[in-house]
């Protein structure tokens, strides 16, 4: 008899990640993200966004028709997959009602957030790596899994693509793809955070610790109220370097 070969394509909702806002004993299975821009544990499937988060649908079949018909954009771009993976700061746009929503960490699970059209017209993207390539051309690896080569006349005087690094935000249009500006990471930065026990919160950078060996480094933030929060500084996601550039829901 021959071994199962692959991995199973189909996800228990039992064990589903505990972000997806979906009821665990409705039924046995849920879809299982496929390969895509973002990992299945920070993501999404595009079945449980328009089923159980937009409730746009009531059962698995009407799901797909809404997307066979090409209902439903992720990023200014129609998507049919059921399984495709939707992630933080992607923009959801259903064109038949004129509504757009923009992914974003809120308390323990992953939320879709209205927003406007003007907002819709942009995602940010965080540098999640950086390399140098011959003549002059430089390689960023973004969050949501795209790689952009750009020269150092893509940047502007005051922010040279040299100087660009990991952690930085790149503020990019929607459909089109292109870089309209970027955002430092640093002191003062404001910044929501994306994972851990204050997932969800944000505020300005108040402190960024030092690298200490293999532990991780600790970033302080401080909220609207004052309070200070901490985190590790893989889950800080910079929105701006003073001012936050996108809505947020409100923090409970």
């Amino acid at each position: 008899m021959m071994g199962k070969k692959g991995g199973d394509k189909r996800l228990k909702r039992m064990k589903a990640p505990a972000f997806w806002p979906i009821p665990r004993k409705k039924d046995l299975w849920t879809a299982k993200p496929s390969p895509g821009p973002h990992r299945s544990s920070h993501s999404l499937p595009l079945l449980v966004v328009v089923r159980d988060v937009l409730s746009l649908a009531r059962t698995y079949k009407e799901a797909r028709i809404i997307l066979a018909e090409q209902k439903v954009k992720v990023d200014g771009k129609t998507r049919t997959d059921l399984k495709f993976p939707v992630g933080i700061m992607d923009v959801v746009e259903i064109p038949e009602t004129g509504k757009f929503y923009r992914v974003l960490p809120s308390s323990e699970v992953l939320s879709l957030h209205p927003v406007s059209k003007d907002e819709a017209s942009f995602k940010l993207c965080r540098i999640e790596g950086k390399r140098s390539l011959k003549g002059g051309l430089f390689q960023l690896n973004l969050h949501d899994g795209r790689t952009l080569i750009v020269g150092e006349e893509s940047g502007e005087e005051s922010h040279p693509v040299s100087s660009l690094k990991t952690f930085d935000v790149l503020k990019i249009a929607l459909p089109e793809q292109q870089v309209l500006g970027h955002f430092s990471f640093g002191l003062g930065s404001y910044a929501i955070v994306v994972g851990g026990k204050n997932i969800g919160r944000h505020g300005k950078v108040a402190e960024i610790g030092q690298e200490k060996g293999l532990q991780p480094r600790i970033v302080t933030l401080q909220d609207a109220k004052g309070d200070r929060f901490q985190t590790v500084l893989e889950y800080v996601f910079p929105l701006g370097e003073e001012e936050r550039s996108i809505s947020l829901p409100e923090v409970s």
